[in-house]
C-alpha cells in the first residue's frame, strides 16, 4: 500500500521489501517507479522503463550506483540518469530511508539530458 506522507512524499512502505543490491517497481498514481537498493544500503529511484525498449528497469542489474537494462544492456547512471550511449536518459527522483521507510519525492524527478 503506497501512503502520502507530504504533499510531494510518498511512503513505500518497508526498506527491507528490496533485498540488497536489487530493484522494485513500484506504481505511484500513472507512473512506475523504480527503487534500488544498493549493496552498502544507499537507495536511488528512477522511471522503471528503459527508453530504448521499455524494459522493466527494476528487473536490472545494478552495483556501483550503475545500472543495466535487463533486455539489451543499456547502461545508466543512478544518481543523475544519464545514459552511457544513444543520448539516453532517465527521470531520476529523490529518495531516502526513514525509520525504516522508503520515502519518495515525488516532485523532484528530473532528467539529466
Amino acid at each position: 500500500m503506497v501512503e502520502t506522507i507530504e504533499t510531494s512524499m510518498v511512503n513505500l512502505g518497508s526498506v527491507s521489501r528490496i533485498p540488497l543490491g536489487q530493484g522494485r517497481c513500484y506504481v505511484v498514481g500513472a507512473e512506475e517507479i523504480a527503487v534500488f537498493r544498493q549493496r552498502d544500503g544507499r537507495l536511488f529511484a528512477t522511471q522503471n522503463r528503459c527508453p530504448h525498449r521499455q524494459g522493466p528497469l527494476s528487473e536490472g542489474v545494478m552495483g556501483a550506483g550503475q545500472l543495466i537494462c535487463p533486455l539489451h544492456s543499456h547502461k545508466f547512471d543512478l544518481q543523475d540518469g544519464a545514459g552511457a550511449e544513444h543520448g539516453e536518459c532517465l527521470m531520476v527522483y529523490g529518495v531516502e530511508e526513514r525509520k525504516g521507510e522508503i520515502l519518495l519525492r515525488m516532485n523532484s524527478g528530473r532528467k539529466a539530458c
